[in-house]
């Protein structure tokens, strides 16, 4: 059976080699006369920062960013692999790529060379536990024995709730699952009083509706001060950090509440995109930062001083570690962390075509054989596994 652990450059390949023949200058920012992201569907705030900032680029250097959405995880990035678009604007698939998990565990994909260009931390959260305010339910511990929607067919948002019961040292055992067709369905749940939590982004609009629902809203905190089980959710989730959030229903601005988030958008690129393409790219999101930052929902976030260099869990590119060295903000514990995220990802390439030499042809089987191999190849040099099974 043939690797396909690694991104190839198709037609389209040479988008930026080709347009940097073309280069419209600004200062000391060169960028091509067309950029392309993918990025989540139209409506979202992914995609309405992306055209922001593609306005930006279009003023200041001539450049047009083009914006392709994709429904899921797999649509954004099979473009970034196939080379037809330079950056890819998601969230949490980036990771999943990385680790060869969920939809990128089959035959076809397996782990990815990923690497970050910059990310965004909003002032929102990307996944917390929000509840029906009449539930009695405060804290994490509180949880326990309470109705906790699953959602069929969506692994990381289930993945994401166990992380986060994990802070109470629970787990799906010590609540009620209330199983539900998708997201929306689990919104639906709470308001009807079939269950009693569900969880999403802080300033998700459909807690909108639990909020104005007889049932009303309130999150679950998760307090900064609990170090071990901090550690207990980054088992699970190590690129999700504390943090608090301050955007959302019921949540005052003033004093925010203590949760964990990610990034979203993580502006995302192959490990061979160019890196005077990333370099600049990176050095216009920061020096335009006033322009667009205020422009849509969320684009706060894009600030360099709310970049995570010493705990991201995907190697930064060259080209934007060469701009952060510029500036003096790429310190000796990123470059170490950079380094332990390098590792890790031969370490799972390496696995990967270790198994795939061998592996079986049923899809469930090839599944389970590679999430066994892979935990086992993670264990072996003490990398966080993650997952055993999924």
């Amino acid at each position: 059976m043939q690797s396909t652990s690694r991104f190839t450059v198709g037609a389209l390949g040479g988008i930026a080699a080709a347009a940097l023949a073309a280069n419209v200058q600004a200062g000391d920012i060169e960028l091509p006369g067309t950029v392309v992201w993918s990025a989540y569907p139209t409506g979202t705030s992914g995609y309405a920062q992306s055209v922001a900032i593609g306005s930006i680029l279009q003023n200041e250097y001539g450049t047009n960013l083009r914006v392709i959405p994709g429904r899921n995880d797999v649509s954004r990035l099979s473009p970034l692999r196939s080379g037809r678009v330079n950056f890819s604007a998601g969230g949490s698939e980036a990771v999943y790529a990385q680790e060869g998990m969920l939809n990128f565990g089959e035959v076809n994909w397996g782990p990815q060379p990923l690497r970050i260009a910059l990310w965004n931390i909003s002032d929102g959260c990307s996944f917390t536990m929000a509840t029906g305010a009449d539930a009695g339910i405060e804290t994490a511990a509180d949880l326990e024995g309470k109705r906790v929607t699953w959602v069929q067919g969506a692994p990381s948002l289930n993945n994401a709730t166990r992380a986060l019961l994990s802070y109470a040292d629970l787990t799906w055992d010590d609540v009620r699952k209330v199983e539900v067709g998708g997201y929306g369905s689990s919104i639906e749940a709470v308001i009807e009083n079939r269950a009693d939590a569900v969880g999403g982004s802080c300033n998700s609009a459909p807690f909108l509706r639990i909020e104005s629902s007889p049932r009303g809203l309130q999150f679950v905190t998760f307090p900064h001060d609990d170090q071990e089980a901090i550690d207990r959710v980054r088992s699970h989730l190590p690129w999700y950090v504390p943090h608090v959030a301050t955007d959302g229903p019921t949540i005052d601005p003033d004093e925010g509440i203590e949760v964990f988030t990610s990034p979203y958008p993580m502006l995302a690129t192959r490990d061979e995109e160019d890196a005077d393409l990333v370099y600049n790219m990176v050095k216009a999101l920061h020096q335009h930062y006033d322009q667009y930052k205020d422009n849509a929902p969320g684009a706060i976030g894009w600030a360099m001083d709310r970049q995570g260099f010493e705990e991201a869990f995907v190697p930064y590119h060259e080209g934007a570690v060469r701009y952060f060295e510029e500036i003096g903000v790429w310190t000796d514990a990123a470059q170490e962390n950079q380094e332990r995220n390098l590792q890790r990802q031969e370490v799972l390439m390496e696995a990967w075509e270790r198994y795939i030499q061998d592996a079986p042809t049923d899809r469930d089987a090839f599944q389970k054989g590679w999430m066994t191999a892979r935990f086992e190849a993670l264990q072996e040099h003490d990398l966080v596994p993650i997952a055993e099974s999924w």
